[in-house]
């Protein structure tokens, strides 16, 4: 194997800072957590953070400050209170809350 470099122990992992939560119906908004990792699910991209009590959760990029500045933001114009993506977020978080309930 002369020639080849074999790496056989885990590389530091670069700091990926911290995300606050902004999402208006996330239990968590406005806490600040570690990022651990990205990755996409579904074609979103998501953000496992360090949590507290119950270990590592995921949740949407957007979910948090580290998206994408709002189209509405960059017009300095307000974003609609109630729009068909929101809606649709508002039911998934709903589904998700439950979902727990039941495992408990």
């Amino acid at each position: 194997m002369l020639g080849r470099s074999v790496v056989n122990a885990l590389q530091h992992k670069e700091d990926l800072g911290w995300a606050e939560i902004n999402h208006p119906y996330h239990p968590f908004r406005g806490q600040r957590f570690k990022i651990l990792k990205t990755r996409k699910v579904a074609g979103e991209d998501t953000i496992i953070l360090q949590g507290s009590y119950r270990g590592t959760f995921a949740v949407p990029r957007e979910w948090t400050n580290q998206a994408d500045p709002s189209s509405y933001a960059q017009l300095d114009i307000r974003a609609p209170i109630l729009c068909f993506r929101r809606l649709l977020t508002l039911t998934e978080l709903i589904e998700q809350i439950g979902k727990e309930d039941l495992d408990k």
